[in-house]
């Protein structure tokens, strides 16, 4: 049975926040990785806890072309959150 993803707000604004903590991308934002990586993802399984959701999410908006639906959240995010904040 597909995983379901949750397309709440605080989620999408972490796409933009949260930096990849490991592998090739390292410190990239979620939002960031290229389709490629996240389809490899999908096919090879998604890490367990917060992170494998966030790129499940990311997949899910990036291979139905949705990124752009980022953009307004991009500006949103460093206007909220402290420059320490970003990075977790």
């Amino acid at each position: 049975m597909p995983q379901s993803v949750d397309f709440a707000p605080d989620r999408l604004l972490k796409l933009v926040t949260v930096s990849m903590p490991f592998g090739k991308y390292e410190g990239r934002l979620i939002a960031d990785l290229p389709g490629h990586y996240l389809h490899w993802f999908a096919r090879q399984g998604f890490p367990p806890g917060e992170l494998g959701r966030l790129l499940a999410l990311m997949q899910t908006i990036d291979h139905n072309g949705l990124t752009h639906l980022l953009a307004p959240l991009r500006g949103r995010a460093d206007a909220t959150e402290p420059p320490h904040a970003r990075n977790r």
